[in-house]
C-alpha cells in the first residue's frame, strides 16, 4: 500500500503545480492519473500547442509547460501511479482516506485533492462488433503504457492524429510488423510526423492503409486478426495481428467521481471558494473539475486554487499547528 500526505487525483498542470505548493508546506504528494504520463490534456492531446496566458511566458508550448512544472515539483519528490484510474474513495476516521484503482493499487492519504481537469479521459472506441471481447489484456488496447510489450509482435494501429503517427514511427523499430489504418487520405497530425510515416511506408517498413476502416476482429481467447474495409472500393482484407491499438482520441467523463458523495453540478464538483474544499471534509477539488460562481476554466486560475487549497489542507492535516507563510523569495525552496 502507498502512504502519503496528499493524494492528488489527476496529473495535469494544476495537479502538478499543487505538488509544489504542498511541498512548500512539507506535505508529500502522490498523484494518480489514467493517462500513461503526467501532463493531462497538454501532453496527450496538444503537446505542441502554444499557450499564451501563463504569467511570465509570452508563449510556451504545452509540453514545455508540463516539463517545467515537473522540474519545479522535483525537489519535493512526488510519486506517481500512472495508467490507472481511482475507482473507490473511502473516508476512514477523521483524517484518513483509502483510495483504490481499477488495477487494485491502494493509496492511503490524510487528504485528497481532485485535480481531474474535465474528468477521467476515456478512449473513444470504434464501432467494431466484438471488440470488447479482446479488451483487458487480450489484444485490444487503447493506449500504450509499455512499448517493450510489443517488441517482435504484429500490430495494427488505427487513427490519423499525432498519437497514431508518433506511435507508428516509434513502433516501426520495435514491432515485427506495424500496420497503420486511417479512414482518410489526410492526417490531423504534425506535417513532419506525416512525412516520416509516408517515408516508412515507401521504404516498406510499415504497412499504410488509407481510406480504410476497421471492420471486425477475430480470435480464440486472444486477438488473432483484424479485418479492414476500403471505403472507396469496398474491398476487405484480413490482417493477422497480435495487437490492435485504436487511437481515436480521448473523451472526458466524470467517471467514478460521481459516486463519491460529492455535490455535483453539470459534471463538475461544487466547492467553497474560500479554500476549494468540497462538501466532504478533507476532499478538495481544483482546476477544471470544479465549479463555482464566475468560474473561469483557465490553467492560471487552477494555479491560484492550488495555492489556497494547500494552506487549507495543511491546517486540516495539522489541526492546532500554527503556520506563518514565508515567501520563497526570502527562504528559497526548502526540500524534505
Amino acid at each position: 500500500m502507498i502512504s502519503t500526505d496528499i493524494a492528488i487525483i489527476g496529473a495535469g498542470p494544476v495537479g502538478l503545480f499543487a505538488i509544489f505548493e504542498c511541498g512548500l508546506l512539507k506535505m508529500r504528494c502522490h498523484l494518480i492519473d489514467y493517462l500513461p504520463q503526467p501532463g493531462g490534456q497538454l501532453s496527450e492531446i496538444y503537446p505542441k500547442k502554444p499557450i499564451y496566458d501563463i504569467p511570465g511566458y509570452p508563449t510556451v508550448l504545452a509540453q514545455e509547460l508540463v516539463d517545467n512544472l515537473l522540474k519545479q515539483a522535483e525537489p519535493f519528490k512526488p510519486s506517481f501511479t500512472l495508467g490507472e484510474r481511482i475507482e473507490k474513495l473511502e473516508k476512514r476516521g477523521d483524517r484518513d482516506f483509502l483510495l483504490e484503482t481499477n488495477l487494485g493499487t491502494q493509496i492511503q492519504a490524510k487528504c485528497v485533492v481532485i485535480a481531474g481537469g474535465l474528468g477521467c479521459f476515456e478512449p473513444r472506441k470504434p464501432e467494431v462488433s466484438g471488440l470488447e471481447k479482446f479488451e483487458n489484456g487480450k489484444g485490444v488496447n487503447y493506449m500504450i503504457l509499455d512499448p517493450e510489450k510489443y517488441r517482435g509482435k504484429k500490430m495494427v494501429l488505427a487513427g490519423g492524429g499525432d498519437s497514431a503517427l508518433d506511435w507508428t514511427i516509434f513502433l516501426a523499430d520495435v514491432a515485427e510488423k506495424v500496420t497503420l489504418v486511417h479512414r482518410s487520405e489526410s492526417f490531423r497530425g504534425a506535417p513532419d510526423s506525416v512525412n516520416k510515416v509516408m517515408k516508412l511506408a515507401e521504404e516498406g517498413k510499415i504497412n499504410l492503409l488509407l481510406n480504410t476502416n476497421l471492420n471486425s476482429v477475430k480470435g480464440n481467447g486472444h486477438l488473432e486478426s483484424v479485418t479492414v474495409a476500403n471505403s472507396k472500393s469496398s474491398e476487405t482484407q484480413e490482417i493477422p495481428t497480435d495487437y490492435l491499438i485504436p487511437l481515436f482520441g480521448l473523451s472526458p467523463k466524470l467517471g467514478p467521481i460521481e459516486h463519491w458523495g460529492l455535490n455535483i453540478d453539470k459534471n463538475a464538483i461544487e466547492v467553497n471558494t474560500d479554500d476549494y474544499s468540497t462538501n466532504v471534509e478533507g476532499v478538495y477539488a481544483i482546476g477544471d473539475i470544479n465549479t463555482y460562481k464566475n468560474k473561469l476554466k483557465l490553467i492560471l486560475c487552477g494555479f491560484h486554487e492550488a495555492a489556497l487549497m494547500s494552506h487549507s489542507a495543511y491546517k486540516y492535516i495539522n489541526p492546532g499547528v500554527k503556520y506563518t507563510m514565508k515567501y520563497t523569495t526570502v527562504n528559497g525552496v526548502n526540500t524534505f
